[in-house]
Order: C-alpha cells, then sequence, then structure tokens
C-alpha cells in the first residue's frame, strides 16, 4: 500500500494511506487524547477529544483525528489554541457525568477546575467502549444505547445479558470512568438499570 507524509506538530511522519491522523500521530508518538477510540474498534468519533486543527488547500479546520484519514502533504497541529479552547469545552461538559478518575485528571491537565454545565452525575460518559466491543468483538449485543439526547444510556439488555456477561465481563477494563466496574461490585451481573426503560 502506498505510503503518505504529513505534518504533525512540526514533525514529518510517514504512514501507509488509508490510516487515520490519530493512528499516525501515534506512530509518532504524539499524544492527543481520546475516550472512545480503541484499536480493535471501528473509528467512533463520538468523544470529540481527539480534535485537532489541520491546514489543507491553505484553509484550517478541526475534525476528530480518529476518523479522518491522512492525506499527502496535510498539516496537523495537536495544541493549538482553537484546539485546546474545544478539548476544554468538551471536558467541560463531560465533567458533570463523572466528577471523578480519569476525566478529572484530564479536566485538571486542561485547566478546567470546575464545569459551566450541569448533569446528573451517572458516571457514565456514553463513549460506548462497552457497546461497540460487545457488538463488534464478542458478536453478543447484550449491552445497548437505550434512549435519546440527555436521557440517553447504556444498559445490559436482559433478553441476552443474563446468559453470557457473567462468563465474559470483557467490557468492564474498557470502561474509562469506571461505572461498570463499581455497578457491579463484585457480582457476574450489574444491577438492573435496563428495569422499566423501554
Amino acid at each position: 500500500m502506498k505510503s503518505v507524509k504529513l505534518n504533525i506538530d512540526g514533525n514529518t511522519v510517514e504512514i501507509e494511506e488509508g490510516n487515520t491522523i490519530l493512528q499516525a500521530a501515534r506512530s509518532a508518538k504524539i499524544d492527543i487524547p481520546t475516550f472512545c477510540y480503541h484499536e480493535k474498534l471501528e473509528p467512533y468519533g463520538g468523544c470529540r477529544l481527539c480534535v485537532v486543527e489541520i491546514t489543507k488547500n491553505k484553509r484550517q479546520r478541526l475534525v476528530a483525528s480518529c476518523v479522518y484519514p491522512v492525506e499527502e502533504g496535510l498539516k496537523v497541529d495537536t495544541r493549538s489554541d482553537r484546539v485546546n479552547r474545544t478539548r476544554k469545552v468538551i471536558l467541560e461538559m463531560l465533567l458533570p457525568l463523572s466528577p471523578t478518575g480519569p476525566l478529572e485528571s484530564l479536566a485538571r491537565k486542561y485547566g478546567v477546575q470546575k464545569s459551566r454545565f450541569s448533569a446528573k452525575p451517572t458516571a457514565c460518559i456514553l463513549c460506548g467502549l462497552c457497546v461497540r466491543y460487545c457488538a463488534e468483538i464478542k458478536k453478543a449485543n447484550a449491552i445497548g444505547f437505550i434512549g435519546r439526547g440527555t436521557d440517553r444510556e447504556v444498559a445490559f439488555l436482559p433478553e441476552v445479558a443474563p446468559r453470557v456477561c457473567g462468563s465474559c465481563r470483557e467490557c468492564f477494563p474498557l470502561c474509562p470512568s469506571g461505572k461498570l466496574v463499581s455497578e457491579s461490585d463484585g457480582v457476574w451481573f450489574p444491577p438492573p438499570v435496563w428495569q422499566g426503560k423501554t
């Protein structure tokens, strides 16, 4: 496959065509934060924390690096003022959902002490890692999204989960907020968050 060269933070990075900006940056040991990305899963672009600023044909814009493919001669800035401001707002929106753990330390790194936004603390940031892993890797579809908008949440599905989750639990370590582990409390299956949901 053909290789392409792009510039990331002033560094020339060469990588095979078909890779994303995030993959190119990681191959060059350039850190881009993300919560919804996992190398075994299809790119999702859900959390938008991996936003970077690209320059193409003398035009600049923000893109999600986990889904944007590399291009010959592309210039990428992973730490511009615009990028940092955007990440800061994203972290402010997520922080009320999960005010402790990895999210808290990353928010501190970007200077977010408290959020201007309010939300019920659920510990779930809706990254979708557990849902996608269960569907794409395990092919079990025992966990999924329910609800819409601000009522959206992750739930174990009662038709499937009791049969498969007890012997699996492979999604637990993927959870960046620790919600799945904390809810299970040492039990094979988390509390029935699906009760009463349709």
